[in-house]
């Protein structure tokens, strides 16, 4: 398999002595599994193993990273196959793709793209206008055979679990498929309980109905709703759940006593809430959460500080996952104080944080997690999902936190050949941060040889119960 795009000491440190050093690091993790324990595959392409229909179902329309790029110099969405009127023709929206290739230079999505053509699919030349129909055609090619499809990607990329997001009303009947099949494959859910906690939620008012009929239990009251999500939650654990995911605006918590819980409720409920009341709701929610997961072990994760859905246009006319997100101002001291005083403490409590607000890095996050018990950094998301993110993360988090109290990695991508290239580039950050913490006499070398395989997966899968 042609692998000349890809430089093999890429993203390795320059300095011969360091690069020594990251060289044998990189070699005794290269081919660890891939544990991951956060993302977006789908779960119907491990329940129902279908082929994919083209290249440009497989890199284009589903990449937010890849669109919102083409968008910002105008390329419209239709163009990209998204939306009414969207273009229909796939060989020409990749060409779209190809023609614009050079935007990409210098980001983490064309590492990724290159890795997936080079190593995947075994393209020796870079994407662009003269290459693409000859690209497009070997794609689509090799996505007719059955080495192509999902769970066969899934098993050459050496994964050994994967975990979907997954929300509080899904049946989760992929996962019935993927689990009864004669593949030996691992697909967990988590559950991700947005739409019916967050009263901004688009059909909020419907999703409460919906989510008392599938429970048995009364929403309209405060500990009948509560129930219903303790009861969803035990499905989701029958299902091989082990995380829970909350996309809240802000890291905000909340500790109210019940009857002031119970007031909230009903103001929630009846859809009379201010903005500010959905504010605290979703605070005490959190804090919820957390007795929650001190009860049944589920491990929680909170992604906040992305204002969703920025532009009123891009949302209503192509709807969510568009690119639209953007990263905002976070705090977390004073924000998560309520609830670390409620449950902080408790070691039956792994809350694993993440941020886009990179400047809490050291200021406020690595000390938390280097104090409470309950606390685990997770790896860079997103925006900063690249090799000068983890090496910012690495450099503003390990004197305070060190390395024990951060959660592995994880590849939260919904773009599956994506994967082994995310989590190549993440193991190169780490053996080049490693390499020179050696060098500069701040670890024994021996030190980093035992920690390379634990940031590569052990820590995802001992933080994450997989």
């Amino acid at each position: 398999m042609s692998d000349t795009l890809l430089y093999p000491d890429r993203l390795l440190p320059s300095e011969p002595s360091a690069l020594a050093i990251a060289r044998a690091l990189f070699k005794t993790i290269e081919h660890l599994p891939i544990v991951s324990p956060h993302g977006h595959t789908d779960p119907r392409w491990w329940g129902g193993n279908a082929a994919f229909a083209d290249a440009t179902e497989l890199f284009v329309i589903p990449d937010h990273y890849v669109v919102r790029m083409m968008v910002s110099q105008g390329i419209s969405f239709e163009a990209l196959g998204i939306g009414k009127g969207a273009e229909r023709d796939r060989r020409k929206i990749w060409r779209t793709f190809a023609e614009h290739y050079h935007l990409y230079r210098g980001t983490p999505s064309r590492l990724w793209v290159d890795h997936a053509l080079s190593v995947v699919f075994g393209i020796p030349q870079r994407l662009s206008v003269e290459t693409a129909d000859d690209t497009f055609d070997a794609i689509n090619e090799k996505l007719l055979q059955d080495d192509y499809r999902p769970r066969a990607l899934y098993d050459r990329f050496g994964i050994e679990v994967i975990a979907t997001t997954d929300g509080a009303l899904d049946d989760l009947k992929w996962h019935d498929e993927a689990r009864q099949s004669d593949w030996s494959g691992r697909v967990v859910p988590t559950y991700r309980p947005d739409a019916v906690t967050d009263p901004e939620f688009e059909g909020f008012a419907e999703n409460l109905i919906r989510f008392g009929e599938i429970t048995g239990c009364d929403t309209s009251s405060w500990t009948g709703y509560l129930e219903a999500h303790r009861t969803r939650r035990k499905f989701f654990l029958s299902k091989g759940a082990t995380a829970t995911d909350h996309g809240h605006p802000t890291a905000l918590t909340a500790d109210l006593t019940s009857s002031e819980a119970e007031t909230l409720w009903r103001r929630i409920n009846s859809g009379d809430a201010t903005a500010a009341d959905a504010e605290v709701f979703r605070a005490q929610m959190l804090t919820e959460f957390a007795r929650m997961s001190c009860e049944d072990g589920l491990v929680m994760q909170l992604h906040a500080g992305s204002h969703r859905n920025h532009n009123d246009h891009v949302f209503g006319a192509y709807g969510r996952d568009r690119g639209f997100d953007i990263p905002r101002r976070t705090g977390f001291v004073e924000e998560l104080r309520p609830l670390l005083n409620a449950v902080g403490m408790d070691t039956r409590l792994t809350l694993v944080l993440f941020t886009l607000d990179e400047s809490t890095y050291a200021r406020e996050l690595a000390p938390l997690a280097g104090a409470y018990p309950s606390l685990r950094l997770g790896p860079p998301w997103w925006f900063h999902d690249s090799f000068e993110g983890m090496r910012r993360f690495r450099e503003a988090t390990t004197e305070t936190a060190g390395f024990f109290n951060t959660a592995g990695f994880n590849d939260d991508t919904r773009a599956l050949c994506s994967i082994p290239a995310r989590h190549d580039v993440a193991r190169r950050c780490d053996c080049a941060y490693l390499a020179e913490l050696v060098t500069t006499h701040r670890l024994d070398e021996d030190e980093a040889f035992a920690l390379a395989p634990l940031l590569a997966n052990g820590l995802a899968r001992e933080t994450y119960k997989l």
